[in-house]
Order: C-alpha cells, then structure tokens, then sequence
C-alpha cells in the first residue's frame, strides 16, 4: 500500500490528501479507514452534499480496494478495465485486489491517472 500510496500521489502532486478513519459522527465503525486523493462534490441519497475524495485507497480482507468515486456511468470501469487488470474484481467505482502482483500495474496507474486528471465531474473516454 505504500508503494501504491507514493504513485497515486506522484500522479497527481499537490492534490488534497484525505484521511478517513472510516467512523460516522456518533464515533461507529461504518467503513474501512482508507486514504484519499484530489476531490470532487458528492451527492448523498439524503440530497446532503459534501465534498470527498476523488480516489480512494483502502486495506481490507480482500486485499487492496481503490475507490474512482464520482463515476456516473455504473459501467464505465467494468466494460474498460475487466480482463486487463489480471485478478482484480471490477465494480462501478472500486477496483480490488489480494496483491500488485496479481495486477496489471500499468493498466491500474492509468485507471487513477484517467480518473485523477478529468474535471469535477468525471467524464471518461
């Protein structure tokens, strides 16, 4: 995680670092702690919006989770990145992994790289 902490920051220097602790304001555990980079707004269920993280980085049992959040096109990450990565699970917005080395590294730095570099609302190739 620190090897891929150092080339999601590399990609884009001087964005905004999140820290998560992945705990709600009453103090509960609602989600892993994970480490966030750039920003978007973000539109709850709620209609409440707030600033977050465009790319996240989670460790949990899986493995490694990188979240693209912001995506509006659910499909966009499966039908691009599914069979390229190696063995990683492809959703709408999170890309997971056991280890790098199951992964095409190359292609995940220009998932990041695609999603890092797009205005405030992601619009993908």
């Amino acid at each position: 995680m620190a090897w891929l902490h150092r080339r999601i920051a590399a990609l884009s220097p001087g964005c905004r670092l999140w820290f998560v602790s992945g705990r709600n304001d009453e103090g509960k555990i609602v989600s892993n702690p994970s480490v966030g980079y750039g920003s978007h707004t973000r539109r709850y269920a709620d209609g409440e919006v707030r600033e977050y993280y465009r790319v996240g980085m989670s460790g949990n049992t899986a493995g490694v989770s990188v979240y693209l959040m912001g995506i509006e096109d659910k499909t966009y990450l499966p039908k691009t990145y599914a069979g390229r990565l190696g063995k990683a699970k492809v959703t709408g917005y999170c890309i997971t992994f056991r280890s790098l080395k199951n992964v095409d590294v190359p292609r995940l730095e220009e998932a990041i790289a695609v999603h890092l570099n797009v205005g405030s609302t992601p619009r993908h190739p």
